[in-house]
């Protein structure tokens, strides 16, 4: 049994959706059989309060079982633990399933949570100069996130086109800034001495730094943000639950939409994106980590 955290929360009601595995013949990966649906998350905020309120509502009984490690969730769900995981976005699965060769698959978009570049010397995007440097954060995964950002900005450019750059794609003679990776925690601190940081938002947070403030985001409209975009994951043998699909659409009811945008600072970005094109990212981006 892999290590789960400390506290298994449930909401017990009536049921009232049909809780049938109808994903194939992967039946052992949605125990479901009990009639409880097993939701893992990386905590229990308002916006997972108002999701089980709606649950509730919706006369289903859901359970929310938290985890501190980011690896836990994806290995629960594939030994049956859990039904469901919600906890992550394209990039982090991609790069899970290459490690862990593990079949899991979204099952249902949520939000994307738009990552930024911050300034204390500038005000605009425009103010800053050729030679500036910029600090982004070191992590795999975080830092391809940011240079993308950086290249949507019209900062950096690429040596060729790829889904998860490192330094090593960058065009420096092309590039408008230099790039500093530090790590991620480092990248707030790191304001006070280069032109700018993309910082993410837990960082945001804990340095009260506004997420409005940003110089520049990526967010819905921009391509390049499609891997962030977070969401429900199932096993592959599951993709096509139905009852499972009907659980991770109560994400986007107003109820719970507005405590996103609550606990969020109205930064959050509701997305609705088709199932098939979620998993025609992620697996884009595995191929292109393997690069």
């Amino acid at each position: 049994m892999r290590s789960q955290r400390l506290t298994h929360l449930a909401l017990a009601t009536t049921l009232g959706l049909t809780l049938t595995a109808c994903g194939g013949s992967d039946q052992a990966a949605a125990p479901y059989d009990d009639g409880v649906i097993k939701i893992g998350t990386d905590g229990r905020t308002q916006v997972h309060e108002a999701f089980l309120e709606e649950a509730e509502k919706a006369g289903v009984e859901v359970e929310l079982v938290e985890f501190t490690d980011y690896n836990q969730p994806n290995a629960a769900l594939t030994s049956g633990d859990l039904d469901m995981n919600w906890f992550q976005h394209g990039a982090f699965l991609a790069d899970y399933r290459n490690n862990s060769g593990e079949d899991i698959v979204p099952i249902g978009s949520t939000s994307i949570y738009p990552l930024g570049l911050y300034s204390e010397r500038y005000e605009s995007l425009d103010q800053i100069q050729e030679g500036d440097e910029i600090a982004v954060p070191n992590d795999a995964i975080n830092l391809a996130r940011a240079l993308l950002l950086l290249q949507s900005a019209g900062l950096v450019e690429f040596t060729s086109d790829t889904t998860a750059p490192s330094e090593l794609d960058i065009d420096t003679e092309a590039s408008k800034v230099r790039v500093t990776p530090v790590s991620a925690e480092q990248t707030v601190l790191s304001m006070s001495s280069t032109a700018g940081a993309v910082v993410n938002n837990t960082f945001l947070t804990r340095a009260d730094i506004d997420p409005n403030s940003a110089l520049y985001s990526d967010g819905e409209d921009n391509e390049n943000a499609l891997p962030y975009v977070n969401f429900f994951a199932a096993t592959g043998g599951n993709k096509d639950d139905e009852t499972l699909h009907q659980v991770a659409d109560l994400f986007h009811t107003d109820a719970v939409l507005a405590a996103e945008q609550a606990e969020t600072k109205d930064t959050a970005v509701s997305m609705d994106v088709a199932q098939d094109e979620l998993i025609e990212v992620v697996d884009r981006y595995a191929e292109d980590l393997e690069k």
